[in-house]
């Protein structure tokens, strides 16, 4: 069931997203060469705890971190670690969301650690620009799969291949609501889009082939082929003539 959020319960969820905007601003800084993804994960968790919300991600189906620190070819759920050190290069993905007052925000970004290549640089702009097309498509009386195929035809257009065992999704009270929000999607299909739904798009983009597997630890999802990822995300309320973005500060 798609749950239709009042004007108080967006407000609710603005103010989790804003929280969720003031991480990646604090720590974006911190995303440099020699850092562990653990050193992330502990600065994540202290911003989120000190403007009153909680790390919804941590203890989520014994999920043990606050934030996912996906490098490199890590398309999602990478766990941080002592062990993670980034490097000249490597490109990072932070996902994670925040609960305060009962109600969620969650978005991800995809960075540059130290000096990137073009490579790298590209699939950045990539999920960000397939992000910024299926949102230029959010509007009441909409269909979701008009959004959704946006998002597989920007990418397929770069040469690249889209997630199809992992979506995005409706948020609000809890961090994973109905509608499913794919990342590909056939247009004239799907939910229609209504004033007062929250959804979450993320474009999970990969350089070549989008087979996937899960390494032992049960959670960090990888390219097969040991491609390139990236990851972009937003929390979106459906406004009356289009879209707000609530991730944001």
């Amino acid at each position: 069931m798609i749950i239709i959020k009042s004007p108080r319960e967006i407000d609710l969820m603005r103010e989790a997203g804003r929280v969720v905007a003031l991480v990646f601003q604090e720590v974006e800084p911190l995303l440099v060469p020699g850092v562990t993804t653990a050193d992330i994960d502990a600065a994540v968790e202290s911003i989120i705890r000190r403007e009153g919300a909680i790390p919804a991600e941590k203890g989520y189906y014994g999920y043990p971190a606050s934030v996912c620190t996906s490098v490199n070819e890590v398309i999602l759920h990478g766990i941080p670690s002592k062990k993670t050190v980034l490097k000249d290069g490597d490109i990072i993905s932070l996902d994670l969301v925040a609960k305060k007052n009962g109600y969620c925000a969650d978005a991800c970004r995809t960075y540059e650690v130290g000096v990137c290549g073009e490579r790298a640089k590209k699939m950045i702009a990539i999920a960000k620009e397939c992000f910024d097309n299926a949102m230029s498509l959010v509007i009441p009386g909409v269909h979701l799969g008009d959004v959704c195929h946006a998002i597989e035809t920007t990418a397929a257009k770069h040469g690249c291949t889209v997630a199809r065992e992992y979506t995005g999704h409706g948020i609000g009270r809890d961090m994973h609501e109905d509608p499913y929000v794919p990342c590909y999607g056939v247009p004239g299909t799907g939910p229609i889009l209504r004033e007062g739904m929250t959804i979450c798009i993320e474009p999970m983009i990969f350089e070549k082939g989008n087979k996937v597997r899960v390494m032992k630890d049960g959670w960090t999802v990888v390219a097969k082929d040991g491609g390139l990822t990236a990851h972009y995300e937003n929390t979106l309320v459906v406004t009356k003539d289009g879209c707000e973005i609530l991730t944001k500060l």
